[in-house]
């Protein structure tokens, strides 16, 4: 039988990382819907972009706690690492695919950070050094996922939990999901165009 606390954690996490705080950061500050700019998403990188620079900040920190809290939570309350690890991830996909924006949320970077913040300190060392050397090449996705395709590399290295490596997976899983979904928009009717959207979602969009 599947333990109940473990189950309303995980609902929980997801309602906490459905709170979009960059969608609400563009509506206070300046009126604006983020999901009708740029690419759509709800995230820091928009907020940067549209709303006002210092801002990502605020936000980054609220969108990385709404995924360590239930996290933490997990470990704190006896569950297995597995549990907190799911918690965690309900709060990733809350972020992405927000209940309270009709599923249309961030690319889930943030959140990232906030589980591996509690599970494996490291991996936001090796996420934050790829997304700075992306950041300096002015293309920051493929190093995103290049970071997470490599990170299971350096938990062999470090020592770490069998478990992090299926959390790596997961988390990678939905990355890649949510950029080929794309909020939902629709792919060109031609395969070479097809083809070539998709790729760009992939690694430039």
């Amino acid at each position: 039988m599947i333990p109940f606390r473990p189950l309303l954690l995980v609902a929980f996490a997801y309602l906490l990382g459905s709170i979009p705080f960059a969608y609400l950061a563009a509506k206070i500050t300046r009126g604006i819907d983020l999901r009708r700019y740029g690419s759509g998403t709800v995230s820091g990188s928009m907020v940067y972009e549209h709303v006002k620079r210092w801002m990502v900040v605020p936000v980054g920190i609220l969108d990385l706690s709404k995924a360590a809290l239930p996290t933490y939570l997990g470990l704190r309350l006896g569950f297995s690492e597995g549990w907190a690890a799911a918690a965690g991830i309900a709060a990733m996909i809350g972020h992405i695919w927000p209940i309270f924006l009709g599923f249309t949320g961030g690319r889930g970077l943030s959140t990232i950070l906030g589980v591996l913040l509690v599970l494996f300190p490291w991996g936001d060392a090796w996420l934050l050094s790829f997304l700075a050397l992306g950041f300096a090449l002015r293309d920051s996705a493929p190093w995103a996922l290049a970071s997470m395709a490599g990170m299971p590399l350096l938990v062999w290295m470090l020592g770490g939990s069998l478990t992090l490596y299926w959390v790596i997976g997961a988390m990678l899983a939905v990355m890649l999901l949510k950029r080929l979904e794309a909020n939902r928009r629709p792919l060109p009717v031609d395969a070479a165009e097809r083809r070539q959207m998709i790729w760009l979602r992939l690694a430039v969009v």
